[in-house]
């Protein structure tokens, strides 16, 4: 049985040099295009007063943890593209599983309460204040941040008790929970029971609070008198609900499954989307279209 002082091997995207330099620079590019992004969304926040309201403080939380997601992942991959080394410890292994489902886990929950406050800001805009008071807003966020934490513990504890003999290689470019419940020779039956039950219940709840919430905002757009304001709202509804579709869509794929259903090539394309692609665009969706935010970066910058 592998030890805790025992190490993982983690499967590269390419093995091919060529192929390998083409994949470091266009993840290092992507990578830095979107730390660089949600740090000037999170400036832009914290500096301008006008922007100082729930909306904006959701949109402060969802930047930092799109900093934080790809930030788990990518820089293992990026030193197993450049020095071939894709050897993790066991520890290691479980602190990024760990991390990652707790980002991930906090998105959910935060994707959930930013349609909420949405829905009051379009279906309610005279109570607003008084409904999504700053108060209000703290608690909610840090609700969602330790309900991440608290999945993240129980799915790490889950998969970290498991014995692991055998193979040491674990088919993805990071540690997750599918390619790690394929690794291990104990029996997996009651674990991804729990799991799948945990998953389903927390993504598919925050889906559909997500998905009421925009119901009602797309009934209150069509109320409106002005074809320019149906306009604007519907373009600006659209993007936001595609971008919650991707990502929960993509986790929902990865996560709420049994472990016979892991197909290795596939889920490593469907965990770019949620893990590198959606925090890459999420900036553009949700702040950069918005005049407020763009002028606040031409302050800033």
């Amino acid at each position: 049985n592998l030890s805790m002082g025992s190490e993982f091997v983690l499967v590269g995207l390419s093995d091919a040099p060529e192929v390998r330099f083409l994949l470091l620079v266009l993840f290092l590019i992507i990578y830095l295009a979107t730390v660089a992004g949600n740090i000037s969304i999170l400036v832009a926040i914290s500096t301008n007063t006008h922007l100082h309201n729930p909306m904006y403080f959701f949109l402060g939380n969802l930047s930092l943890l799109d900093i934080l997601c790809p930030t788990i992942i990518v820089p293992k991959m990026l030193e197993a593209l450049l020095l071939e080394n894709k050897v993790i410890s066991f520890h290691g292994c479980m602190f990024q599983l760990f991390f990652l489902i707790d980002v991930i886990g906090t998105e959910i929950f935060l994707l959930a309460v930013m349609a909420y406050d949405r829905y009051v800001a379009i279906c309610h805009p005279l109570q607003y204040m008084n409904i999504m008071s700053m108060k209000l807003c703290a608690h909610l966020a840090t609700g969602t941040w330790v309900a991440g934490l608290l999945n993240s513990l129980l799915h790490t504890s889950l998969i970290f008790t498991l014995s692991f003999c055998a193979s040491n290689e674990v088919d993805q470019y990071y540690c997750d929970i599918p390619p790690m419940l394929a690794l291990s020779c104990s029996s997996t039956y009651s674990r991804e029971l729990v799991i799948l039950t945990v998953a389903g219940a927390v993504g598919g709840s925050a889906f559909v609070v997500t998905l009421i919430s925009y119901i009602y905002i797309l009934s209150a757009i069509l109320c409106m008198n002005s074809s320019e304001s149906r306009h604007k709202a519907f373009s600006t509804c659209g993007s936001h609900l595609t971008a919650v579709c991707l990502f929960y869509g993509a986790t929902i794929c990865t996560y709420a499954r049994p472990s016979s259903a892991y197909l290795p090539k596939q889920d490593r394309i469907v965990s770019m989307l949620y893990g590198i692609l959606t925090p890459l665009l999420n900036p553009i969706i949700y702040s950069l279209r918005n005049k407020e935010v763009k002028c606040a970066l031409r302050r800033v910058i």
